[in-house]
C-alpha cells in the first residue's frame, strides 16, 4: 500500500479557529473522485479552490472498494478522468488500469489535490447554505467554519448542498408515464437476481398469518410502471483476500443472529433440493483485482445489497444516515459470518467463505471495513433539461454536451416481497446495448429561478432509470471536470451559470481532451 502524504492546507484543519471563515473562487463540496477532478480543474484553470468532504477521505467510491470500474465505453471517458486511469496504469506499469487498488486510488487523488495546491478540509457537515437572492453566499458547518465563495459545486452523493440551497429535486422512482419512460417506476417482473427457486417468506411455512421472517417486507410492491420512494440497493463493496500474510478475520456484528439470515438460508436449501450445488460466487460477485485483493460486489437473489432498507437514507439528518450506515454494515458482516458458520450450509461453501478475509493494507483506519457506503442514488435533481431513457437509447439528443454517459441502464433491485407465496425481488433493470450519448449543461444546473451559482455533477437532473446509466464514476469525474470549467467561465464572466458562452465551454473542455462527441471507435493501429 501506498503511503498517503500530509495535504497541502487540510491536515491542519482540525487545529484551525472553529469560527474561521475559508474565502475561494469555487467552493466544492464533497471529496469523491467527482469533487478531487472539480477541484483540480478549477485550480489548474487558475482559481482559488477549497474542497470540503464530510469524511476522513478522498475520491468516494472510487477509492472506497468499487475497484472494478463500471466503464461501458472507454472512448467515451477524456480529460483528467482518462488521466486518473492513466495514473492508476504506471503504478502497475500499464499505459492505463480500469482495475483498481484503494489505497492506490486515494493516492493518486492526494497526489491530484497536492499537485494543484488544493486546500482540503475533512470531517465538514454541511449545517446551513446562506443565499443572496438566487446566490449562494457562505455555507456552514456544524464546527463552525464557514465557507465563501463566488460559485459552488456540489459533488457529494446525496446532493445536501443543493437540497439546503432550496433547488428541487426528487427521490425515489418516477412513474413511466412521467417522462413517457417503459424501464421506470415499479417493474412488473423482474428476471434477474431472481430467486429461481421457491423460498416460503412465512415464519410457519406455508401459513401467513405467522407473519414475514426478516428481510422480506409487507405489501405487494405497487402497481407496475407506478412511481414510489424505493430507492435501488446500497451496499458496501467489500476488498477481501485469500492471501494469508495479508488476511483479518471478518468479525460479525455484536448483535449477530443467525435467525436474521433464515432467508438465505431457505434459499440455499431450495437451491439444494432443485439438485443445485450452490457456490459462494453465486452469492457475490468475486472480481479480481491487483495485489491478491477483490472487488466483491452484489451477486443474485440474496447477497451484499440490502434491499429495502436505505428509503430514508437520501433526506435523512446525519445521525439517521450513520445508523443505516451502521445497519448496512451489520447486515454485511452477518451476511458473511452466516456463509461461513451456519450449519445449514454445506461445508464446502462455509469452507470457501472461511478462505477469505479482510486486506490488512487496505482501509487501515477502519480495520479493513470500506470508508464509502455504496450511495447508487440518493436526490436527483430536477431542472431545465432532466436526463431520461430517452437520452440513453439515443430517441433525443443533447446539444448543450458536457460530457458522454455510456452505461447500461443499470438499477438494483428497490423491494423484496411476497408474490403468490413465495419470495421475490422487485426493481433490478439491466438494459444497454445503445452508444455513448451527450449530458446536458442544463441538467448539471438548477432552474435559473432557484440558483445562478450552483453546480451539481453527481446528483445531476436525470430520471431514475436514466440515472441508472450515469452514475458511473469515471462520468461523475468527466461532469466535475465540466462543472469546474463551467464555474470558473462564470467567474471570468461575471455572470450567473445559465447564462455563459456554452461553445466557449465547450472549446475549453476538447483543449483539455474531454470527449463530446461519438464517432465511434477508432480503428486499431496496425503493429
Amino acid at each position: 500500500m501506498l503511503k498517503i502524504i500530509a495535504l497541502y492546507g487540510c491536515l491542519l484543519a482540525g487545529s484551525l479557529p472553529a469560527a474561521e471563515i475559508i474565502n475561494a473562487d469555487i467552493c466544492v463540496y464533497g471529496g469523491t473522485a467527482g469533487g478531487v477532478v472539480a477541484a483540480v480543474e478549477a485550480s489548474r484553470l487558475g482559481k482559488k479552490v477549497v474542497l470540503t468532504e464530510f469524511g476522513n477521505h478522498l475520491g468516494g467510491m472510487t477509492s472506497g472498494g468499487l475497484s472494478q470500474t463500471d466503464i461501458g465505453n472507454k472512448g467515451a471517458i477524456g480529460g483528467i478522468s482518462r488521466e486518473f486511469y492513466s495514473q492508476m496504469g504506471r503504478r502497475f506499469g500499464k499505459e492505463e488500469q480500469w482495475q483498481l487498488v484503494p489505497s492506490v486510488a486515494e493516492q493518486i487523488f492526494f497526489d491530484f489535490v497536492n499537485e494543484a495546491k488544493v486546500p482540503v478540509y475533512f470531517q465538514q457537515r454541511l449545517a446551513h447554505v446562506k443565499k443572496d437572492g438566487l446566490r449562494i453566499t457562505e455555507l456552514t458547518m456544524e464546527n463552525g467554519k464557514t465557507y465563501r465563495a463566488r460559485v459552488f459545486i456540489d459533488a457529494s452523493y446525496e446532493g445536501d448542498l443543493m437540497a439546503k440551497a432550496g433547488v428541487s429535486y426528487t427521490v425515489g422512482r418516477e412513474a413511466n408515464s412521467k417522462y413517457k419512460e417503459t424501464l421506470n417506476g415499479v417493474r412488473a417482473t423482474t428476471p434477474k437476481h431472481q430467486f429461481g427457486v421457491s423460498v416460503d417468506p412465512y415464519v410457519k411455512r406455508g401459513e401467513s398469518s405467522s407473519g414475514l421472517i426478516p428481510l422480506v417486507q409487507p405489501g405487494d410492491g405497487g402497481m407496475p410502471g407506478a412511481g414510489d420512494h424505493a430507492v435501488q440497493a446500497y451496499n458496501f463493496r467489500m476488498c477481501i483476500t485469500q492471501n494469508p500474510a495479508n488476511w483479518r478475520p471478518i468479525a460479525p456484528p455484536p448483535n449477530y443472529d443467525p435467525a436474521r439470515y433464515e432467508l438465505l438460508a431457505r434459499y440455499v436449501e431450495a437451491q439444494i433440493a432443485a439438485g443445485k450445488s450452490p457456490k459462494l460466487g453465486e452469492l457475490m460477485h468475486i472480481q479480481p483485482m491487483p495485489e491478491g485483493k477483490t472487488d466483491i460486489n452484489n451477486n443474485g437473489a440474496f447477497s451484499t445489497d440490502f434491499i429495502g432498507a436505505d428509503y430514508e437514507y437520501p433526506d435523512a439528518d446525519y445521525a439517521t444516515r450513520a445508523k443505516i450506515w451502521k445497519e448496512h454494515e451489520d447486515y454485511t458482516r452477518g451476511f458473511f459470518h452466516f456463509l461461513a458458520t451456519s450449519p445449514r450450509l454445506p461445508e464446502s461453501l462455509r469452507k470457501e467463505m472461511q478462505s477469505w478475509g479482510l486486506a490488512k493494507d487496505e482501509f487501515c483506519d477502519t480495520e479493513g471495513w470500506p470508508h464509502q457506503l455504496y450511495i447508487r442514488e440518493a436526490r436527483r435533481m430536477i431542472s431545465d433539461y432532466v436526463m431520461t431513457e430517452h437520452n440513453c437509447r439515443g430517441e433525443i439528443k443533447a446539444e448543450d454536451v458536457i460530457g458522454l454517459a455510456a452505461y447500461t441502464m443499470d438499477s438494483h433491485n428497490c423491494q423484496r416481497l411476497v408474490k403468490n407465496g413465495h419470495v421475490e425481488n422487485e426493481g433490478d433493470v439491466q438494459v444497454g446495448g445503445f452508444p455513448p450519448y451527450p449530458i446536458s449543461y442544463r441538467s448539471i444546473i438548477p432552474m435559473a429561478t432557484e440558483c445562478d451559482n450552483l453546480l451539481v455533477p453527481i446528483c445531476l437532473a436525470s430520471s431514475h432509470i436514466a440515472y441508472g446509466s450515469i452514475r458511473m464514476e469515471p462520468v461523475f469525474m468527466v461532469l466535475g471536470q465540466s462543472s469546474a470549467a463551467a464555474a470558473c467561465e462564470a467567474i471570468d464572466e461575471n455572470a450567473a451559470l445559465q447564462k455563459i458562452d456554452l461553445k466557449k465551454l465547450q472549446q475549453q473542455l476538447l483543449a483539455e481532451n474531454q470527449v463530446l462527441e461519438w464517432k465511434g471507435n477508432p480503428p486499431k493501429q496496425k503493429k
